[in-house]
């Protein structure tokens, strides 16, 4: 006998004796062990890709951490461009700049997409006092909600306070006709996630104006949205009903409310007076702005990664959305600086008009479903710069779990969060536009962000240089293992 067929008859030996001992027959032995040697294979295979990838990711978050662009970029965005309102001439620089800075990136195609969008200025800074016995006043902080139409002068009237719009509806007509409506609902502090405590609140900020007119008030007060106690008042988005008149709206800084609340009480008869120089303009045409990265194998599926270039007008921008708008360039720029060609095209884009009617989202899905594009998924930033958690998915069940195998591989950058939720304004028309197979809002820690968002507080200061570079970095990841395994 050979050396070779000794070799053999000694496995043979081995799987008649293995056969014996587990009571199968010789032959259900070798086909088990065949199993097992193609699912050692396997999970071998399986190894090597996961050692590939957490390389490719420890490279992405390297580069972001020693040599990361976005703080420096926030930097010039916010302190030489400031807020950029839509419709403004700092939100054409920073259409301009964004542009600019995507080109010397090297990215293989920048360009601008045209969106008409509102122009609502808020004019010289709005005064509100509370008014006692023998006209003795308090001066309260006070901003106007944007969208808001002016006082025409002074609006000196008296104040009913609620706390719903049920509450509103309940009372009678002389309670209210000729007054301010107070809106005075807090946010939820119970609640662990403020965004939730945010959406709970909203309502009183978008549609008090609506309510309070249909009942013959002068105008809507607001609490602020915000658990924060300070003299900061929140601006934000409020809309209007053709079918009802418009009166103005205004945010109170949440001790503002507070004092008012109180006073109230002591002296039910006490008035408000408030003076706002707010008006809408004709519309403004403006620009996305989109930076690009094609394909190396499948250039017609197309991930999308971005945050609007606008923000309001009392700040420089910096969390809402600066942070989003260089985090989303930052992500294209960290593929090209670790020599990752993405097998799929990826995009940035730099949304016009998120913060008051949506227009460059809008108008980014209309084109892309005019030109038939096929969009794998898209990802915003839009929740501020703070430290990554991971990232909420709008997505059947199937694609939110395929996402949430990555996990493990974005586990030592505390990005590995991978769960159901809320992807994004901006994003949000894709999903019936185009329909991609996931929507995806970069998810970060959010507990401070409620206390600056929309309000003068939103500076560059406030933002923490690693933290938003972990940020950047964690969605180049995402988009690494999107364009390389698709959906």
């Amino acid at each position: 006998m050979n050396r070779i067929n000794s070799a053999a008859w000694g496995r043979r030996s081995a799987l008649a004796a293995l056969a014996v001992l587990a009571g199968l027959a010789p032959a259900q032995a070798q086909r088990a062990t065949k199993t097992t040697k193609a699912s050692t294979e396997k999970a071998v295979a399986t190894n090597r890709v996961d050692q590939a990838d957490s390389l490719a990711l420890r490279k992405i978050f390297d580069e972001a951490l020693l040599r990361g662009q976005s703080y420096e970029n926030l930097r010039y965005l916010t302190g030489t461009i400031g807020g950029r309102l839509a419709g403004s001439p700092q939100a054409q620089q920073a259409v301009e700049w964004g542009k600019l800075t995507m080109e010397k990136a090297g990215f293989e195609r920048v360009y601008l997409q045209e969106v008409m969008v509102p122009h609502w200025v808020r004019g010289p800074r709005e005064r509100g006092e509370i008014v006692g016995n023998k006209d003795k006043s308090i001066k309260v902080a006070v901003c106007a909600l944007g969208g808001s139409v002016g006082t025409d002068g002074k609006l000196k009237a008296g104040v009913v306070e609620v706390k719903s719009f049920d509450e509103l509806r309940s009372l009678p007509d002389a309670a209210v006709k000729g007054k301010f409506v107070f809106f005075n609902r807090p946010f939820d502090d119970a609640l662990i996630e403020p965004g939730m405590a945010y959406g709970r609140a909203g309502d009183q900020r978008r549609s008090g104006a609506i309510e309070a007119a249909k009942r013959g008030a002068v105008g809507a007060l607001v609490r602020s949205l915000t658990s924060a106690r300070d003299d900061n008042p929140h601006t934000g988005m409020m809309a209007y009903d053709p079918a009802v008149p418009k009166v103005p709206g205004a945010a109170l800084s949440t001790l503002a409310a507070e004092r008012l609340s109180l006073l109230l009480k002591a002296s039910p008869d006490l008035q408000f007076e408030l003076e706002m120089a707010c008006k809408t303009l004709p519309d403004e045409k403006s620009f996305n702005v989109v930076g690009e990265i094609k394909g190396s194998k499948l250039p017609n599926e197309i991930i999308t990664v971005g945050g609007h270039l606008d923000s309001w007008d009392l700040s420089e921008g910096a969390h809402d959305d600066g942070t989003g708008v260089v985090q989303s360039m930052e992500a294209l720029r960290l593929l090209r600086a670790t020599g990752f060609k993405p097998e799929r095209t990826v995009r940035a884009v730099l949304f016009m008009n998120e913060e008051n009617g949506n227009r460059g989202g809008i108008e980014y899905a209309r084109l892309a479903a005019a030109n038939n594009e096929n969009h794998l998924a898209a990802i915003e930033s839009d929740g501020g710069g703070f430290t990554p958690r991971g990232f909420n998915v709008e997505a059947e069940p199937a694609v939110v779990a395929k996402l949430a195998k990555w996990g493990p591989l974005l586990r030592p950058y505390h990005a590995s969060s991978i769960t159901v939720g809320h992807g994004g304004t901006d994003i949000g028309p894709l999903k019936e536009a185009v329909k991609p197979k996931a929507l995806i809002g970069y998810d970060c820690d959010s507990q401070r962000y409620f206390d600056i968002h929309h309000t003068a507080a939103d500076t560059f200061d406030k933002v923490n240089r690693r933290e938003l570079e972990l940020g950047g970095a964690s969605m180049a990841s995402l988009i690494y293992l999107l364009s390389k395994y698709g959906l």
